[in-house]
């Protein structure tokens, strides 16, 4: 009997990097392995840990990589908590050279909701962590990825200048939360989303009742929702 196909699942973040193997039912068939990202983060750098980490995982057949920034046809954009040296940089085609499989990437807030969306309705994915992603589903499909994180929010600073790590260490949970709160309020204005998932691991800061339409998802769902860069919900 054939075996069901094997992706290696990539979470590229701006604090660490992890992976994982999952099966085409996206079950684990590998222990998680991670590993700080290195400081600077440049693209040689954090090639080397793949390959590094990828020799823990076992056998696959294919890559999905979540990337902490604007990735077109596997080429970088924009990485701003990376290096400036990931502009114009062919992820695809390096990680491709590393690990000799087929690689589909894409930004990690939108790896993260194919793992964590319902596949009903308008349905938005905001993670919380080093910065601050954002992507759309429109019925269990990626839509969009939106750069919301570098969008004005408040007295001419960024949504990512209040919500992202460094606003948490330096302003304090308190208004962290404050602005969090706030913020939702205006997406929810802005989108008209039936429901709204937070990840990342910031989430874990929050500390007041959430509307019932919002929704804290698994930092596990930036692994495993890799499998989905290789179904019908990518398209």
């Amino acid at each position: 009997m054939e075996r069901s196909k094997r992706t290696l699942c990539i979470d590229i973040g701006g604090s660490k990097i992890k992976m994982i193997v999952v099966d085409e039912q996206g079950e684990p068939v590998t222990e998680r392995v991670r590993q700080e990202t290195p400081r600077p983060a440049l693209p040689e750098s954090i090639l080397n840990v793949i390959q590094h980490l990828a020799t823990q995982s076992g056998k696959f057949d294919r890559v999905s990589i979540g990337f902490p920034g604007v990735i077109r046809h596997g080429i970088v954009k924009t990485a701003p908590n990376l290096d400036p040296a990931w502009n114009g940089f062919n992820l695809n085609q390096a990680v491709e050279a590393l690990l000799h499989k087929p690689i589909r990437s894409a930004n990690d807030a939108a790896v993260q909701g194919l793992g964590a969306v319902s596949g009903h309705g308008l349905e938005m994915v905001v993670t919380l962590g080093t910065g601050l992603g954002c992507a759309l589903y429109l019925d269990g499909r990626l839509a969009a990825g939106l750069e919301m994180a570098h969008h004005p929010f408040r007295k001419g600073k960024t949504y990512e200048e209040y919500l992202g790590n460094a606003a948490l260490l330096d302003d304090g949970k308190k208004d962290w939360n404050r602005h969090l709160r706030e913020a939702i309020g205006n997406w929810e204005s802005l989108v008209n989303y039936d429901r709204l998932y937070l990840g990342g691991g910031n989430t874990e800061f929050i500390n007041f009742e959430l509307p019932p339409n919002v929704t804290i998802s698994s930092n596990q769902e930036g692994l495993y929702g890799g499998l989905g860069l290789w179904t019908e919900r990518s398209v």
